[in-house]
């Protein structure tokens, strides 16, 4: 049943509900996406004030002269050595004689 102030007619005044800026969850709900924009924001600064470093004109052929380097320093075991591990035994070629010799 309602309670009425005149005795039949008008409801009942309620009391006043907090402002919605009183209520600290609402602040936590609001937090995480303006943390993301401030976020961004200064990603966007941090972007726009780093030049990017550049690529030589020339990274192709440095990139064959390195791997040429590695090739004939024999550089990389781990690699023919992984190649090598599964290859069958009779698949295996014989090695070759050394020039020179």
């Amino acid at each position: 049943m309602n309670a009425t102030i005149d005795g039949g007619n008008a409801p009942a005044a309620t009391a006043p509900a907090d402002a919605w800026w009183r209520h600290p969850l609402l602040w936590m709900v609001i937090a995480g996406p303006a943390l993301v924009v401030v976020a961004s924001f200064v990603t966007l600064w941090y972007a726009l004030a780093t030049p990017d470093p550049l690529v030589s004109a020339d990274y192709y052929r440095r990139g064959i002269e390195i791997n040429r380097t590695l090739a004939d320093k024999k550089l990389m075991p781990a690699v023919a050595g992984r190649n090598h591990a599964t290859t069958p035994v009779e698949a295996v070629p014989l090695p070759r004689p050394e020039a020179g010799r």
